[in-house]
């Protein structure tokens, strides 16, 4: 099989879909993986890294779609790549069509085979490739809201951790997943007073026993959201439901009622946000402010830290490519169950569900 590995264009996206060693990997299994010129220069991998792994270079994204079956990307095709797919292509990559109608009906166009990173499972039912990009996610969650209550960025020029004598930050943590989890491990690191709300009382069990005094677990309800905003100096947003649109917790309302300064970091943005201020924002310009309330809702948080995020990508998500290639894509997708949860779209038509429901779209059964 022929796979293609394009450079990512979305704003401040520095990661690759797959690394020398991924590459090397298909290769010596007898396929031809071609690479574009310069796609692993932002997470620190040289073209002649590629070309020593068995890769071809090729110049233009336009010479990979043209060559490739497979299509390898880390980021959803923007708008300049949707004209390049065909009913051909196989693309693997996260995707969160429920965000976007455009892109669903772009990709049903196209009559191409669309497998979402985000809603392939393994054989414990979790979510192997949407795991690493969580936690990576949720770690720079707390940093980049630490960075932005700096006074100079706009915020209430408060220290998370505060120092003697002084109290650290309130930061409030929705929802208590792997993104969640990941963010209170870093907020209880730098100090900050951390309060969790989740429905999933499991997951609070659990937190609870690891940080016992540490942290603040609350079973989530409008009301204690409400309660919770007045007096929360950082929120991280880790709403998930898979391929579904995140649901809005977060109302207008309570934004205005948050303390000006404040920084709502809305991880779950990929799905639409759960804050009904949200709005899709760019690492060129990150930062909305609503009510005096700064709101940073960037979808690709883990492409400012490439280099870490390619490699646990490519961990990720090899085996699965492994799968497609050596089996083809129809056997792989029918001896898979995981791989199959994955399919969005199948030859042009709509298979999944929950993208279904959020955009009002006919869906096919598998």
């Amino acid at each position: 099989m022929v796979i293609g590995v394009p450079a990512e264009i979305k704003d401040h996206e520095f990661r690759v879909a797959l690394t020398p060693h991924g590459v090397k990997t298909l290769c010596d299994r007898g396929h031809r993986v071609v690479v574009q010129q310069g796609a692993g220069e932002g997470s620190g991998f040289e073209d002649q890294a590629y070309l020593q792994s068995g890769a071809v270079l090729l110049p233009l994204a336009q010479d990979i779609f043209g060559e490739a079956e497979l299509i390898l990307k880390v980021k959803e095709p923007q708008p300049e790549e949707w004209v390049l797919l065909r009913k051909e292509h196989v693309l693997f990559t996260y995707l969160h069509l429920a965000a976007s109608k455009a892109l669903t009906e772009s990709l049903l166009k196209s009559g191409c085979t669309a497998i979402a990173y985000e809603t392939t499972e393994d054989h414990q039912g979790q979510f192997p490739l949407l795991r690493p990009m969580s936690e990576i996610a949720g770690r720079m969650s707390v940093q980049i809201g630490a960075h932005f209550l700096e006074k100079l960025q706009g915020g209430s020029g408060v220290l998370l951790g505060g120092v003697p004598g002084v109290a650290p930050a309130e930061v409030v943590v929705l929802g208590s997943g792997v993104v969640g989890a990941s963010a209170i491990a870093i907020a209880v690191g730098m100090g900050a007073r951390v309060t969790v709300l989740s429905l999933d009382l499991r997951q609070l069990r659990e937190l609870d026993a690891l940080y016992q005094n540490r942290i603040v677990t609350m079973a989530s309800s409008k009301g204690m959201i409400q309660q919770y905003l007045r007096q929360a100096d950082l929120v991280i947003g880790a709403v998930y439901l898979p391929a579904a649109r995140t649901p809005r917790v977060i109302t207008r309302d309570m934004v205005s009622e948050m303390k000006p300064g404040s920084v709502i970091v809305d991880v779950s943005v990929d799905q639409g946000g759960c804050a009904e201020t949200t709005r899709p924002t760019t690492h060129s310009d990150p930062i909305a402010v609503i009510d005096g309330v700064l709101h940073y809702g960037v979808g690709n948080i883990p492409g400012i830290v490439p280099y870490t995020s390619t490699f646990a990508l490519t961990n990720a998500t090899l085996p699965f490519i492994v799968e497609l290639v050596e089996r083809g894509v129809e056997k792989a997708i029918s001896a898979s169950p995981g791989l199959r949860k994955g399919v969005s779209v199948l030859n042009g038509q709509l298979t999944c569900q929950a993208v279904g429901a959020a955009h009002g779209l006919a869906v096919t059964s598998l």
